[in-house]
């Protein structure tokens, strides 16, 4: 065995350590002859939408056949700007006429390179593909796609569908993200190596798995420590004990601290998701005692790499295991699966103080952690930059192409007033602000007005002759009885009853319905039963170009009077009644426009705004000045938990598999007097066969017990615990569970299970949902 060591780069012979073919990657326990699935990424290319690919050396583009009302442009371009269509092999047949597409993506993409997307643009154009059209680039280039398509036309083409893109990259080359600002330095840790490198306070390093599927151990030194001879490093404790959280399933945590509880990096971006935060590195004795003596290990490769820094070698280090799937069972044992990470996938931290890193790429290719087939890392490392924000990765679908968490249109407000953050799917949401706390939030909504971000919401046109024969097919409630500016709660259910997703469901126009709701399921949902039964109609997926606003509690009518201008061709805000909608601007009629509805996930009296991006800011300044008179305050996630829980209002956790609309509390939204929906039969036939009821639980203390926590009847489990709180109106722990019939009357006393369920219990009594409020007064006032 071969030992090389260069400037904190350790690489160690690869006799033992697996070879793998270049026919194709070890992944699930079969080879895969071309591309791993967790490498494609497809794309809906939507009608009159524009799309930015970014192709390398050998990347496969395949663009599937189309109907031929619709058109489709390409556009190539090299790094500087420069047109590239010939080196695809592709001619310029015509001139790209802009009013079949939205050209405001293009044009800015091209302002920046620095030319104009000119109105006698040239461009490979398509009027068909009566075959799919495979593209395989030889240099890295910018393609720009477009669906064609006249607006007009839209509603009544049967065919406006989205046009199916799969992108396969050349996985024999190095796959790596765009860089995230101004490089300092990169270089790539070769499989079963390791390397160290030094990080400036403030600096950013990005640790990027090439080819997924792929570990990589990390460790970080005090730099200012080991010129004093004093090894301080991430120590697993002192971070649990600082950040307050335990290690229950992969993830990572948002600070890392040394063993004297000072930080050392910041969490920033993560793309992945699942991590094992306080694992071992592998070690020599690992492979020794399952029979493979002098395999590669991490923990050799580590002591290697950090040597020159004057670090004391160790047989087993510990270590922060990116892209490691580890987790623990329900008794507690430590379980390893694939890594969950696919090509491209990185970490980000910032350095809070000047460190000496050490990064690996792990050698195991005994186990199934890197996919059976160990591969490379790379490291960069950044300057301070802007545009290097905090984010995590999401994804609609498991095929869908990665989305970064990005801010909403009221982030800015909303940073100035908290540092208190959640994901909601692929945006920021705050969580609570400081200045009054979760329980001045609480009271806020329950006696003045408070006004909360809920732009995670899913918002969906849906157009056309045959919107309302689509709609009836899909939706639980009676579409052909919802007039013009009104809306209804609803719920899309699969065939056998199940909840797929709910919303509230408006109709703006005779063939114009707007669903808003919590899953991009419900767009492919409705889109899969469209093509199916070949209605007219497009499903038009709004994505975040409809930010919204939840403006609720007693004083909201009185501070939208202050601002609100409508027309007298809609619905006035004295004419709104509950689930009414209309639209209106501020103040007059040059003002802002916006949406509004009289809806809301509370239960008070309260209204819901969706306006434009480029208006986001003014509007919630409008209704923050406003509403200053009557108390109104900014609210986050926590408080509105509260209050829903209290309104009987339902989340995903009361829909969960297994459960039909009405074992989910959602009966009262299912009109099976219609003449017939997806799922109705299901439901008819479940109805009078129920085996569990969603009931209110109203506990004898202040213990708030887990969701999923066992409801016992005696030693017997009768149900689980689906979302709990403690409410401040009620002065208890409340909660809701789903339970089996025979013990869900009211009044009726059950425990729930703490402490495995059997060492302690809380007494509880069930009660009718919602808790408060139960005639929806508030809400209909």
């Amino acid at each position: 065995m071969i030992i090389r060591h260069e400037e904190g780069l350790a690489i160690l012979g690869t006799s033992i350590l697996h070879q793998f073919s270049n026919a194709g990657h070890m992944r699930q326990g079969r080879l895969f002859a071309g591309f791993p699935d967790a490498a494609c990424q497809n794309v809906q290319l939507a009608p009159r939408s524009a799309h930015l690919i970014q192709l390398n050396d050998g990347d496969l583009l395949r663009i599937d056949e189309m109907a031929d009302n619709s058109g489709l442009a390409i556009l190539a371009f090299s790094d500087d700007g420069s047109r590239q269509e010939q080196a695809l092999g592709l001619a310029l047949t015509g001139q790209l006429d802009q009013n079949l597409f939205d050209s405001l993506q293009l044009s800015a993409w091209m302002a920046q390179k620095g030319s104009a997307l000119d109105r006698h643009e040239t461009a490979v154009i398509y009027q068909h593909l009566p075959e799919p059209l495979i593209i395989k680039t030889a240099s890295k280039l910018y393609l720009w796609v477009i669906h064609l398509h006249d607006i007009y036309q839209l509603v009544s083409a049967k065919s406006a569908e989205p046009i199916q893109i799969q992108h396969q990259p050349n996985l024999s080359h190095m796959q790596l993200p765009p860089p995230l600002g101004h490089i300092v330095d990169e270089f790539t840790v070769t499989r079963g190596t390791a390397r160290a490198y030094r990080l400036r306070k403030n600096q950013y390093v990005q640790i990027i798995d090439v080819d997924g599927q792929q570990c990589s151990d990390f460790q970080a030194f005090s730099a200012d420590g080991l010129d004093k001879g004093h090894e301080f490093f991430i120590d697993s404790t002192a971070t649990r004990s600082m950040v307050r959280r335990a290690y229950p399933y992969p993830g990572l945590f948002d600070k890392f601290f040394d063993s004297q509880m000072r930080p050392l990096l910041k969490l920033v971006q993560d793309s992945c998701g699942r991590h094992d935060t306080f694992g071992l590195a592998c070690t020599s004795r690992s492979y020794a005692d399952r029979g493979f003596p002098g395999h590669l290990n991490c923990s050799d490769n580590i002591s290697f790499a950090l040597s020159p820094y004057g670090v004391a070698a160790r047989s087993a280090w510990p270590a922060v295991n990116f892209f490691w799937n580890t987790w623990l069972d329900d008794h507690h044992q430590i379980l390893t699966e694939e890594a969950y990470s696919r090509a491209g996938d990185y970490v980000v931290m910032q350095a809070l103080d000047e460190l000496i890193c050490v990064s690996t790429a792990c050698p195991d290719d005994l186990d199934p952690i890197n996919g059976w087939n160990p591969t490379d890392i790379h490291v960069r490392i950044y300057d301070t930059h802007p545009s290097i924000f905090q984010a995590v990765a999401y994804r609609a679908k498991e095929d869908a192409p990665m989305q970064i968490s990005k801010p909403s249109a009221f982030h800015t407000r909303l940073k100035a007033l908290t540092e208190h953050f959640a994901p909601a799917r692929d945006v920021w949401s705050a969580v609570s602000f400081p200045a009054h706390g979760t329980i001045g939030e609480y009271w806020a909504c329950r006696q003045a007005a408070t006004l909360q971000d809920m732009s995670g919401l899913r918002k969906f046109d849906i157009i056309g002759p045959d919107a309302e024969a689509l709609l009836q097919l899909a939706i639980s409630r009676d579409i052909a009885k919802l007039a013009q500016w009104r809306g209804t709660y609803a719920l899309l259910c699969d065939h056998s009853g199940e909840v797929i997703d709910d919303g509230t469901l408006f109709r703006l126009e005779p063939h114009i319905f707007r669903w808003c709701c919590g899953a991009e399921e419900s767009g492919r949902w409705l889109s899969g039963l469209a093509k199916e039964h070949q209605f007219q109609v497009r499903i038009h997926d709004l994505g975040g170009a409809l930010p919204n606003l939840a403006l609720q509690g007693p004083a909201s009518r009185d501070i939208l009077r202050k601002i609100l201008f409508t027309q007298p061709s809609v619905p006035n805000l004295e004419q709104m009644k509950w689930f009414g909608v209309s639209v209106g601007r501020l103040h007059d009629r040059e003002g802002a426009p916006f949406m509004l509805s009289r809806t809301g996930y509370t239960g008070e009296l309260g209204y819901e705004i969706f306006c434009a991006e480029s208006d986001a800011l003014e509007i919630w300044d409008a209704i923050m000045a406003a509403g200053e008179e009557f108390g109104l305050l900014p609210m986050g996630s926590a408080a509105l938990e509260i209050i829903r829980i209290e309104a009987g209002l339902a989340s995903r956790a009361e829909f969960s598999a297994g459960a039909d609309a009405f074992e989910a509390g959602l009966g009262f939204a299912v009109d099976l007097g219609k003449t017939d929906f997806i799922g109705k039969s299901a439901l008819m036939r479940n109805k009078d066969a129920q085996r569990r009821k969603l009931v209110g639980l109203r506990f004898e203390c202040d213990d708030v017990p887990a969701h999923g926590a066992p409801i016992y009847d005696g030693e017997r489990q009768i149900g689980q615990i689906t979302s709990a709180t403690r409410s401040l109106l009620c002065e208890t722990a409340i909660a809701m569970g789903r339970i089996s019939m025979e013990n869900a009357n009211s009044g009726e006393e059950v425990e729930v299970g703490q402490l495995d369920g059997r060492m302690k219990r809380l007494t509880a009594k069930i009660v009718s949902l919602p808790f408060v409020d139960p005639q929806r007064q508030r809400a209909r006032g």
